[in-house]
């Protein structure tokens, strides 16, 4: 294609919204059919994980950096890299004497212990014994077999995303008192969006809502609001490809093939009477636009911006997710 046709067919991703207000918009609660809901959200849940649990961003672990703590249905675990980038992850006590191990060091690769110098290189040592651990390249993965009491995968499924050299990623993590569930619930209610996040999205529209087992996609028209005024209009997919996952694609619009993958793994144990579930949530943007390769280039100062988006969508969110686990734990869960 010739650069006079490549310009003839771009077309600036703003437009200029002239719809109705936050009080005029159409009602959505028929659509929103609680029914509809919890059968996604049962579907998912019968989805195999393999007992894999995101644990954090790859960025968070990092090469010559100190081991990082993370608790996964009340289990506490350490991570580490060793100085060729591998990564390590087992059981957060130490076997000694139960010294909390990510405090301690990580030495030329080797995490020491700061109680008594027990060093662990990630293999089987003294009763300690490593967890399989996979690094996506934008996620990290720890497989708990005790926790997730599912047949074991060797590795992780992960969502089909953009091409790392064509995408920028950006990772948030929150946590608020509910449970996996309750977080999963609110991403398969897609019809809240304009309702509850007037100040992200407006004008939307579920086209389509799952119909079984072989066609389990939210369809919906959204606009991205970037000022009052204007928007950016796309359309997206949604989808649960496991009990703990939601995958939120572009599939016509700006950014297509841009993916939001929102992960909700349980901090507290299932016995527990106030439960904690965390959310690490992962955008991965793509554009064929020229610009994009800036865009790219200023990642850490990009980076931040979309953490702060992602942060001020899930204050609201897990209130929501917050809400329906204190109804559905006290039995007055509608629907």
């Amino acid at each position: 294609m010739s650069d006079r046709a490549k310009r003839a067919r771009w077309a600036p991703p703003l437009r200029r919204r002239r719809g109705a207000g936050w009080a005029e918009q159409p009602p959505t609660w028929q659509q929103a059919r609680p029914s509809v809901i919890d059968a996604a959200l049962k579907r998912a849940s019968a989805r195999p994980s393999g007992n894999w649990f995101v644990v954090g961003a790859s960025r968070d672990v990092r090469v010559g950096g100190g081991p990082r703590g993370r608790t996964v249905g009340g289990v506490e675990i350490v991570l580490w890299r060793s100085d060729d980038g591998q990564l390590h992850a087992g059981p957060g006590s130490c076997p000694h004497l139960g010294a909390p191990l990510r405090d301690s060091r990580v030495v030329c690769g080797t995490l020491v212990c700061h109680w008594h110098g027990l060093a662990l290189e990630g293999t089987s040592f003294a009763g300690w014994e490593p967890f399989p651990v996979h690094d996506d390249g934008v996620l990290l993965w720890v497989r708990l077999d005790s926790v997730g009491g599912e047949a074991p995968l060797e590795q992780p499924l992960v969502p089909v995303r953009p091409a790392p050299g064509n995408a920028l990623a950006a990772v948030f993590t929150g946590a608020g008192r509910c449970e996996p569930q309750d977080v999963i619930a609110n991403r398969l209610d897609p019809w809240h969006g304009s309702w509850f996040h007037p100040y992200s999205f407006v004008d939307l529209t579920v086209r389509r809502s799952p119909q079984g087992d072989d066609d389990d996609v939210f369809a919906v028209d959204v606009s991205f609001r970037v000022t009052p005024r204007l928007v950016v209009p796309v359309q997206a997919e949604f989808s649960a490809p496991g009990p703990r996952t939601v995958v939120m694609r572009i599939t016509e619009g700006e950014g297509t093939t841009s993916v939001v993958e929102t992960h909700a793994t349980a901090l507290t144990g299932p016995e527990d009477q106030r439960p904690r579930t965390a959310v690490v949530e992962a955008v991965v943007a793509a554009s064929d636009r020229r610009g994009f390769a800036l865009a790219r280039a200023t990642a850490l100062v990009l980076r931040p911006l979309m953490r702060r988006t992602a942060g001020r969508l899930w204050r609201d969110d897990l209130a929501y997710a917050e809400r329906r686990w204190a109804l559905r734990s006290t039995g007055r869960l509608p629907g």
